[in-house]
């Protein structure tokens, strides 16, 4: 498919509905929850520039998380895409490209995120993790219902030593159903509810010069089924689980226990607040 003057994928815009709807069931009956890869979805070389662009995250304008739950950096918005980034995201962002989601899915109605609130450029360095957990559900400045994530992976070359697999998790935290290798133009897509729990949860080990690079988009609708929902958290940050008989989660687990302890005893005007600066 042509978007300007770059070939972004090898399909034309019918192959690429016919492609959605050739996997459709695979995605809705995938285990633990709907969900799906491909490989080499993007053109090649149109992607490699991309990746040649990729910002090296973690400076004052960069969104960094450091602690037990989560060591990672991510870009804010727009304001480090390159020509060619800002080229595949505005595509991705697309009515073409909400069409195969939609026919990949089924979920109608799909909106895009032309803030990228937590999405964007994604890296994450030696010894660096995401544990698992269920994405926060409402998108802060619109109010909408996050409902699909789409990921891209940039890491040529990448090998099994390394970590970094993107993991699917049981609802009781007692088994990872799909181990996912981060590899260069595969293509990792999701149903986001209450109870898809993921991340890459062990510490990287890639050598010291190496990172795991992503792209991420978050795509929602106005209302979700009910049955996607946590009674009692219809509105929430992001949700962090321990893996059952990890010791190696203490730190984790009683760093999750502050907070919520924290939470519990504050006005709801202050946690209020602090939710919305904890999505920034």
């Amino acid at each position: 498919m042509q978007v300007g003057d770059y070939q972004i994928l090898n399909r034309s815009f019918d192959e690429l509905i016919q492609y959605a709807k050739d996997s459709h069931n695979k995605y809705v009956n995938a285990q633990p929850f709907p969900s799906i890869y491909f490989d080499n979805f993007f053109n090649e070389s149109f992607l490699s520039e991309v990746l040649d662009e990729f910002p090296n995250l973690g400076d004052k304008s960069d969104i960094q998380y450091n602690n037990p739950n989560e060591v990672k950096l991510a870009s804010r918005g727009e304001q480090k895409f390159g020509k060619k980034t800002k080229v595949l995201m505005h595509f991705l962002n697309s009515e073409p490209f909400l069409n195969f989601l939609t026919e990949l899915s089924g979920i109608e109605k799909l909106l895009p995120d032309p803030y990228f609130e937590g999405g964007g450029c994604h890296q994450i360095k030696p010894g660096g993790m995401l544990k698992i957990h269920a994405d926060f559900n409402k998108h802060r400045i619109t109010g909408l219902d996050r409902r699909l994530n789409f990921l891209i992976y940039l890491n040529k070359d990448w090998k099994e030593e390394y970590g970094g697999h993107f993991e699917l998790w049981n609802t009781d935290m007692t088994e990872s159903k799909a181990k996912i290798l981060p590899l260069f133009n595969r293509v990792a897509m999701f149903s986001t509810t209450d109870f898809s729990y993921h991340g890459h949860p062990d510490k990287l080990t890639c050598p010291p010069d190496r990172s795991r690079k992503s792209l991420a988009l978050y795509y929602y609708t106005n209302g979700r089924p009910k049955e996607e929902v946590n009674e009692g958290l219809e509105d929430h940050t992001t949700l962090f689980k321990e893996r059952k008989g990890d010791v190696s989660e203490g730190s984790m687990k009683n760093y999750n226990k502050i907070v919520n302890l924290a939470i519990d005893l504050m006005p709801p005007l202050l946690y209020r607040t602090i939710r919305n600066i904890r999505k920034k």
